[in-house]
């Protein structure tokens, strides 16, 4: 029988748990499934599942040879795609996760334009807050937020996640504007359920700055905590990425900004560089090339909105009889 297709048959069958669940997946009959699984046993000389009628685990045997038999059908998947490369367009689908914020923000919309671009493609967009596990949950794609990365994956540098601690114009009329890091202490902050609750770090001239905050809202989900600042809840250390429509129209306000939340690397994480499947290759050379250069994109918006914010205050202080002279002008 069809070696491949046997190993399609066991890897399906490893993941379901069940003959039943495979042989719907694969639109073949449970019986050709039985089949498939006997030939492949039969060839490698071994017993790969214990099945019952309650349930199919894989042997020790089976563990070993699962992950070979995947690595084998990534490299049929992979010359199957490089020897049509030269006459069909890219055609297949991905798994991705990310988080939810990022996901909304900007992932989503450079999935969109992927699409476009190549349109025998599919994509399935995972959102959420808690890292996946690629193995057990048949991911191809991981985009990840942090400077601590799993050593077991391989890991491309995509570019920067840069955070703003910021509050509404409502709260810092009622509250008053923090004019140094540690008038922070006085402040109702809003912070991450798990991560810094009781703390913002800020960097400033090289040191890192380590603000003890308290405050009446905690939340694990930057949608959360935007919306909370927004309607003036307090103060917030959110990724620039999320609101930087929000500080470019002026809805939020950027404070302390000769002080910088630590900046995270945005990585493309996978299982392995070898025997990557082309159309993986081909998203992960998008998202570098959509987040290439030193300023990330949506901190581009940020840049933008205050260089025009700059030119019409100069303009409007020419019009008002204000010229601006420099130290020399008499």
């Amino acid at each position: 029988m069809d070696r491949i297709t046997a190993m399609q048959v066991f890897a399906e069958v490893a993941d379901r748990a069940s003959l039943t669940g495979a042989a719907q997946a694969l639109d073949m009959s449970r019986a050709m499934v039985s089949r498939y699984l006997e030939s492949i046993e039969r060839w490698l000389g071994t017993r790969l599942l214990h099945r019952t009628t309650r349930r199919v685990s894989l042997t020790d045997a089976g563990e070993e040879a699962l992950q070979r038999c995947r690595q084998m059908l990534e490299l049929a998947r992979d010359v199957q795609s490089l020897a049509g490369a030269r006459h069909a367009a890219p055609a297949g689908k991905l798994r991705i996760t990310t988080s939810t914020s990022f996901a909304a923000a900007y992932l989503a919309d450079v999935v969109t334009d992927f699409l476009a671009r190549y349109p025998q493609t599919e994509v399935e967009l995972i959102a959420m807050e808690r890292t996946v596990n690629l193995v057990e949950e048949r991911v191809d794609l991981a985009v990840r937020i942090g400077n601590v990365l799993d050593d077991s994956l391989v890991a491309r540098r995509l570019g920067v996640c840069r955070s703003v601690v910021c509050a509404s114009p409502a709260y810092i009329k009622a509250s008053g504007y923090p004019s140094a890091p540690d008038d922070l202490r006085n402040h109702r902050c809003i912070t991450h359920a798990y991560v810094g609750r009781t703390e913002f770090r800020l960097q400033r001239n090289g040191q890192t700055l380590r603000i003890p905050v308290r405050g009446q809202l905690q939340s694990n989900e930057a949608a959360v905590t935007r919306r909370a600042v927004l309607a003036g809840a307090g103060i917030a250390m959110l990724p620039t990425y999320f609101v930087s429509a929000d500080l470019a129209s002026g809805e939020l306000v950027r404070l302390l900004p000769d002080c910088e939340p630590e900046p995270l690397d945005i990585h493309a994480v996978y299982l392995s560089r070898q025997h990557q499947p082309q159309l993986l290759r081909m998203l992960v050379d998008f998202l570098a090339d959509r987040m290439k250069g030193e300023v990330a994109p949506w901190d581009r918006v940020i840049a933008s909105a205050a260089k025009q914010a700059n030119s019409i205050a100069r303009r409007r202080g020419t019009a008002n009889g204000v010229v601006r002279r420099g130290p020399d002008a008499s």
